[in-house]
């Protein structure tokens, strides 16, 4: 099966709301905020200082890598790679591989490349020796000639045999999904421990895919036998290039692993501090462009970089938050998920991805104006098991609900028991999403009722910030404290307890 046509983005958040809904609570949704309507980006996701610095790596379409005078080498500009999508249908319908094949187009250009056409093979499995068969190989080989393409994305991770086989056949660089993810990540990531992560995820990756020629391929010592080689400790079979380059590769990896080690413990540390201090955390997971970093602006006002483009954010942001009620937890903001997630990204973003494993709530964000959003509900819920997380209670956030169908967001709140539709961009839903986590976060199990003397003014303020004050009254011998509280408060409390009540 051909496609001609160039895939194009599923994941764009609608500009209009869609009107024709069938229920009451439909109606309420689609209903926007005039007031917060005429905000600007900028209002209304605060200041995201990240933007500039995003925007000036941007890549022009039309300018030309070349150098037109070798002595003006300041003078040389970027063009965007011009790329051919590739992918294999194995199982699923039609409209799965259309999906799969526009969310590759997606990745491509927020990698800085322009997709051009795009190739579909039906197939039982991938071929072995080119992933696509050798008359689709060659029938590629023509659309790259013809469209001009200097390069071929995978829509799978190859394997390093048919990496090498599929380049000999199209005489371009050919580019898996797993190498564009990475290429993505490297691009976006901004911190120490997130530059650390990629570079070993992209290192795992390049390891089994090392190619030798030429010097490569030389022996580092002197030949076998007393009258061949440079002498003493140069005899022998010796190393090549490539397996030098190997053993270095596995040095740099070692080192990573042990920095990440070391950062993952200063993260540890701020974890333990919020659990000492029976802080609730509550963490934002989802698929990726579903709307995780608006959703945090809107409930913290935390001004994290908002972008119509896939991983924009990789870098956890964790931020306070206070319910309706006045109870204090933490909202983080993690990395967004992607079906077929490479499994280097799994291992190396572990440490960052514990927040959610150690939360008390998760919110799974899922895009309802995207075409299959029970796809991407599965495809976070199996990396959520993969970091043993299975545990932990969730409540599906609908977002983008002013631009969803209605008849999807219906089919959604009906499948998903404990599910709620919002808008990020509007602010529809968002009260009722802050009364859904004040009743699910975790809540104080002792109950006590304490006479606190004026001068242990400390203890009235940590039953403010740990648990819940359900009556407070000022007499002449201190205050008449009525309150839920954690088990280590109430032990602190309990001197001052009554009599008659303890």
């Amino acid at each position: 099966m051909t496609s001609s046509s160039s895939p194009s983005k599923d994941t764009q958040a609608a500009s209009a709301p869609v009107g024709g809904a069938e229920s009451p609570r439909a109606d309420a949704l689609m209903e926007e905020d005039v007031a917060w309507s005429h905000k600007t980006d900028g209002e209304r996701d605060g200041d995201q200082l990240d933007r500039s610095e995003r925007a000036a790596l941007r890549r022009v379409a039309g300018l030309s890598t070349e150098l037109q005078d070798v002595t003006e080498v300041e003078y040389r500009q970027l063009r965007l790679e011009r790329v051919v999508l590739v992918g294999v249908w194995t199982s699923g319908t039609a409209t799965d591989a259309d999906n799969s094949m526009a969310e590759l187009a997606a990745l491509a250009e927020t990698a800085g490349a322009l997709v051009l056409d795009g190739l579909v093979q039906r197939r039982d499995k991938p071929d072995p020796a080119t992933y696509i068969g050798s008359g689709k190989a060659q029938e590629l080989r023509d659309i790259v000639l013809e469209t001009g393409a200097d390069t071929v994305v995978c829509d799978g991770e190859l394997s390093p045999g048919q990496l090498i086989h599929l380049e000999d056949v199209v005489k371009v660089k050919v580019v898996d999904r797993t190498a564009l993810i990475l290429d993505i990540f490297a691009q976006h990531a901004k911190s120490r421990e997130g530059k650390a992560q990629v570079a070993l995820a992209q290192m795992q990756y390049m390891m089994p895919r090392l190619r030798g020629w030429g010097q490569s391929l030389s022996r580092q010592m002197g030949g076998a036998g007393t009258g061949g080689g440079g002498g003493m400790a140069t005899r022998g079979p010796g190393e090549t290039k490539i397996e030098t380059d190997r053993r270095r590769i596995r040095e740099k990896m070692a080192k990573m692993r042990r920095e990440i080690a070391e950062m993952k413990v200063g993260r540890d540390i701020k974890r333990q501090e919020r659990k000492r201090n029976k802080v609730p955390s509550v963490a934002i997971a989802g698929y990726t462009n579903a709307g995780k970093s608006s959703l945090l602006n809107r409930l913290t006002g935390a001004g994290v970089l908002v972008e119509n483009s896939l991983f924009a954010t990789l870098d956890p942001t964790v931020r306070r938050a206070e319910t309706p009620s006045g109870r204090i937890y933490t909202l983080a903001d993690t990395v967004g998920f992607v079906r077929h997630l490479p499994h280097h990204l799994v291992e190396a973003f572990r440490s960052t991805m514990e927040e959610v494993g150690d939360s008390d709530l998760i919110l799974h964000v899922v895009d309802g104006s995207h075409p299959a959003p029970e796809e991407q509900l599965a495809a976070v819920r199996e990396v959520i098991r993969d970091v043993g997380a299975l545990d932990v209670p969730e409540i599906v956030v609908i977002n983008k609900a002013d631009a969803a169908d209605p008849l999807v967001l219906q089919r959604l709140l009906r499948v998903e028991r404990h599910a709620i539709a919002v808008s990020a961009r509007t602010g529809a839903g968002m009260d009722e999403l802050l009364a859904l986590i004040d009743s699910e976060l975790p809540r104080p199990k002792v109950e006590i009722e304490a006479l606190v003397p004026y001068t242990q003014g400390g203890l009235i303020s940590r039953a403010h910030a740990e648990g819940e004050v359900i009556s407070e009254e000022h007499l002449a011998e201190g205050t008449l404290l009525k309150a839920r509280v954690h088990e280590q408060l109430a032990a602190d409390l309990a001197p001052y307890v009554p009599a008659a009540t303890a």
